[in-house]
């Protein structure tokens, strides 16, 4: 047995095990909701078949994971760009393969953007210290694909990512998903904000934050696609989202201060509209903020990024490594530790291997089923609309 074989086994030994039902796992699921739909299942193990040589393989199932570990160790390292170590649980994400693998992982800009990502593979075109891999919003995706910054790869579970989360020519696929909420601070917020229209309340003058600009940051252009639905709007249109916090910014209430964790920690964004993930996780990393959390009952949007390889990544073996981690059942299940739901959740919840245990501390299933989900169109006009209307309406 190979060392990385050994720590999965041990991985697997610490989670709680329980049975739970087909049809209870996947009430859970916004995929089924979203009508998403999963083109069949396959094994997540790798298929021993003839090594690709020198050249980074196609897909994932043309090559063993004995010989794919092995080249990647000859790179030496991974380049990964933009994750913070509590947004999806990305911190035990790394830690993780790089113990399972013995390959050390270099996370510059932890707390970039999406548009930051793109930029980095083109601007350091060449250089050892680009990005090998990006974690992008979709419309983002889409963009860079379009561009031709990604390398095509077919992850080896890639049949088992629902069809609506994935670019069917290999260039991106996705890896988890959530819906827009409100976070708060309950040492500073008595009286926590519900609805969308409950943040123009008074109360809240000087304390209302989102998760970067929307200009940047595909967080913050969901979160204004799910002020859009709550209040009159739809994914088609999104200018009444716009149009909301420009008045969230007459009365005072919206800051321009970008959400962090360390400004959830210090109280300088009691209120902060973010991916569930990243709200839930700051109930579990800064108790002491009493921090709580909301899906807007009037506006519940669903959203999902995606994984893609630069097409001039400095290591491409250990790029692909690093994918066929991530989407594996043990990747897919760090995931769902960190308050995600994980792409392949439906094959895992079929397969029985979703721990009951991190299932109930997500919010209940009610609130996700009546998330709306925007498609790839949808995502780029809305950016577009974005982009146009937002720095004269509420500013940088």
């Amino acid at each position: 047995m190979e060392d990385y074989e050994a720590q999965e086994q041990e991985f697997w030994r610490k989670l709680e095990e329980s049975e739970m039902s087909r049809s209870q796992m996947l009430k859970r699921s916004v995929a089924a909701a979203a009508g998403l739909t999963v083109l069949g299942s396959t094994g997540a193990a790798f298929a021993s078949k003839a090594a690709a040589g020198a050249t980074p393989p196609l897909m994932g199932s043309k090559i063993s994971i004995k010989e794919l570990v092995a080249e990647a160790k000859k790179e030496g390292k991974l380049n990964t760009i933009a994750l913070p170590p509590d947004w999806a649980n990305y911190g035990e994400m790394m830690s993780t393969f790089s113990k399972k693998y013995g390959l050390p992982i270099d996370n510059q800009n932890p707390n970039g953007s999406s548009a930051e990502e793109n930029q980095a593979i083109r601007s350091l075109k060449g250089d050892s210290r680009a990005p090998d891999a990006v974690d992008v919003g979709v419309s983002f995706a889409v963009a860079g694909a379009a561009e031709g910054l990604y390398g095509k790869y077919f992850v080896s579970t890639f049949s088992t990512i629902p069809r609506a989360m994935k670019d069917t020519r290999g260039l991106w696929w996705g890896d988890y998903w959530g819906a827009i909420s409100i976070g708060y601070n309950g040492n500073l917020i008595s009286n926590p904000p519900k609805t969308w229209k409950d943040l123009l309340k008074p109360e809240y003058k000087g304390k209302v934050a989102m998760n970067g600009s929307p200009l940047t940051s595909n967080s913050a252009v969901s979160g204004v696609i799910a002020a859009s639905i709550g209040n009159g709007g739809s994914v088609k249109d999104v200018g009444p989202g716009i149009e909301f916090f420009a008045a969230l910014k007459k009365s005072g209430n919206f800051i321009p201060v970008g959400t962090t964790p360390q400004t959830v920690a210090s109280g300088q964004t009691p209120i902060s509209i973010d991916w569930d993930y990243n709200n839930l996780a700051y109930t579990k990393e800064f108790p002491a903020a009493k921090w709580g959390v909301t899906i807007p009952s009037d506006g519940v949007y669903g959203g999902y990024y995606a994984q893609a390889i630069s097409a001039t990544a400095p290591h491409p073996w250990a790029a692909r490594l690093w994918q066929e981690f991530m989407y594996s059942d043990q990747g897919q299940v760090i995931f769902l530790k960190g308050f995600t739901h994980p792409a392949r959740f439906n094959d895992l919840a079929k397969r029985k291997k979703l721990p009951a245990s991190l299932l109930k501390a997500l919010p209940a299933p009610a609130l996700y089923a009546q998330a709306k989900f925007a498609s790839i169109p949808q995502q780029t006009a809305a950016k577009a609309k974005i982009a146009s209307d937002w720095p004269t309406k509420v500013g940088s």
